[in-house]
């Protein structure tokens, strides 16, 4: 495999993370030498862009929305596998160690999660969270979704939805059975349950869960969660 076409390409979708954005590319191009990284800007009022153009094989300009920002940077990458990586999210492994999973009938797959922050109780939000998604095989964002091209071009991407895109896409791969949990570890800002008060978040967000269960639109859940006076995107970040 050859630098012009490596098997794996990571997409990662920003708004505004010029501070961690440099330190994740250069980590992602030492612990993965061959991936292609993939920089989706949706809009960056901050130094994101500037600072992702000498680290990245690619930086693209988007509307803002995370469904659009990954499905554009899908479009424009080479590799055989996706990864869609959030800009606060650290893959703990390395190449290596990825490649012992991404063979046979592998399809699609996603990371345990370990939250880092200042909050007391992100190891207990983080062991149930993956609980939850080893049990019902629906990831978060934050937990590294890889993805065949071919079956996310199978299912035309991620649909583009204000908020839950990571939930809708999970279940719709979920029929292609041969996937799931694998045991890698990602590091994942905490900075939600930091800011917002760690108990106030986790009820938050199961009763956002819970809603879309229920039927409730992507559009009133976006609402909710980001409040009335916000402009409504076409995906939340």
């Amino acid at each position: 495999m050859t630098d012009a076409h490596p098997v794996l390409s990571f997409v990662i979708p920003v708004l505004n993370e010029a501070d961690s954005l440099p330190s994740l590319l250069r980590e992602l191009r030492q612990g993965f030498p061959n991936a292609e990284l993939i920089v989706v800007d949706g809009g960056s009022s901050d130094a994101s862009v500037s600072k992702a153009m000498p680290l990245a094989s690619s930086v693209l300009l988007s509307s803002p929305g995370r469904a659009l920002q990954m499905n554009l940077g899908a479009a424009c990458a080479t590799g055989d596998w996706l990864a869609f990586l959030h800009a606060d999210t650290q893959p703990l492994f390395d190449q290596d160690k990825l490649e012992q999973f991404l063979h046979g009938d592998m399809q699609w797959c996603f990371c345990r999660i370990s939250l880092r922050g200042g909050s007391a109780g992100l190891k207990m939000v983080s062991a149930f969270m993956n609980k939850r998604s080893a049990t019902t095989r629906v990831a978060t964002g934050d937990q590294l979704l890889f993805v065949k091209r071919e079956v996310f071009e199978s299912l035309n991407g991620f649909t583009v939805m204000p908020l839950m895109e990571d939930v809708d896409i999970c279940k719709r791969l979920r029929s292609h059975n041969s996937g799931g949990i694998i045991p890698l570890m990602v590091a994942s800002s905490g900075r939600r349950w930091d800011e917002q008060g760690l108990w106030r978040t986790i009820l938050r967000m199961w009763a956002l869960r819970l809603a879309f269960f229920l039927g409730v639109s992507p559009e009133r859940l976006w609402q909710h969660y980001y409040g009335r006076g916000v402009a409504l995107s076409s995906g939340g970040e």
